[in-house]
């Protein structure tokens, strides 16, 4: 499968980094990852998945992960303020990190590509169709909600997450355990975990810049986000809504809610999954869902 190896889109001080694969003559598809999370999350073998069906796939880290921008200069927010304050906390918006996904498209020369994204990534890419459909051919949002508002975790699973991710990482091995142990609470019970890819992108991540601060950075601009459905009822970009049936993050009325704010959106759910990494044995269905989307 061809590479370009990690290049650079670049507006004002904003650096992205970005990947592309397959043959530019093939159809554009973005792909964009979620909370936290660096490009190498895109499993490769997802990639040349679609790859083989005609696309060219290209994968970017938004800011703050990875070795995109870094906003240091605005802090760690605290989780107080993200919870009773978060419009005042958050140092960015999902505006901003979308149109970091349309400096890659402008690096490309893209005047309009299929838009893929799970979970955060699902919910910048709702933003590029609500903001600025005609850069947007299809809109897949995978493991998203419409609003971080309406079918919440509950509040033990929520502690969970958080008391894992404020474990100390001091070296590779100790962020390969925790990206192991994260996608073991998160993922997906019906599949076997893929704990060795899990620890390598664990081990690789925290190569490519390890931030806690960026990531709540991030979690920061999700909750100030407010609710879109209103929005996304004007959106008439073909629209395909992929959710796991055991998604404890974002549950499954959140894909429902999704699919029923944006007219014509079709809703796919799989049983046994859950949030995060796609299992392997669901790549061809997804894969053959995003190519019927853009079929139509």
């Amino acid at each position: 499968m061809e590479s370009t190896g990690v290049l650079i889109a670049q507006r004002d001080s904003v650096r992205i980094a970005y990947e592309a694969f397959g043959p530019p003559e093939d159809e554009p598809l973005l792909l964009i990852m979620g909370l936290g999370m660096q490009m190498i999350a895109w499993h490769d073998g997802f990639l040349r998945a679609l790859v083989e069906q005609g696309f060219q796939v290209v994968r970017f880290n938004n800011r703050d992960v990875g070795l995109s921008t870094h906003f240091a200069e605005a802090g760690k927010p605290s989780v107080f303020g993200m919870v009773f304050r978060p419009q005042a906390t958050a140092s960015y918006g999902l505006d901003a990190m979308a149109n970091d996904a349309l400096v890659v498209l402008d690096a490309l020369g893209w005047d309009s590509a299929h838009v893929v994204g799970g979970s955060l990534g699902g919910m910048i890419g709702q933003v590029l169709a609500v903001r600025h459909a005609p850069r947007v051919r299809t809109l897949t949002s995978m493991m998203a909600t419409p609003s971080p508002r309406i079918g919440r975790s509950t509040i033990r699973f929520a502690m969970k997450i958080a008391g894992l991710q404020r474990r100390p990482i001091r070296d590779r091995e100790e962020a390969a355990q925790r990206h192991v142990d994260l996608f073991g609470l998160i993922g997906s019970p019906g599949y076997a975990l893929d704990e060795p890819w899990l620890r390598e992108v664990g081990r690789l991540s925290y190569d490519r810049g390890y931030d806690p601060a960026g990531r709540l950075r991030q979690q920061a601009a999700l909750l100030a986000s407010g609710d879109r459905r209103k929005e996304l009822s004007e959106v008439n970009v073909p629209t395909l809504v992929l959710h796991g049936e055991e998604d404890k993050v974002w549950r499954p009325s959140r894909g429902r809610a999704t699919a029923e704010a944006i007219p014509g959106a079709r809703l796919v759910t799989y049983p046994g999954m859950g949030h995060g990494a796609l299992p392997r044995e669901l790549w061809p269905a997804v894969v053959c869902e995003i190519r019927r989307l853009v079929r139509s």
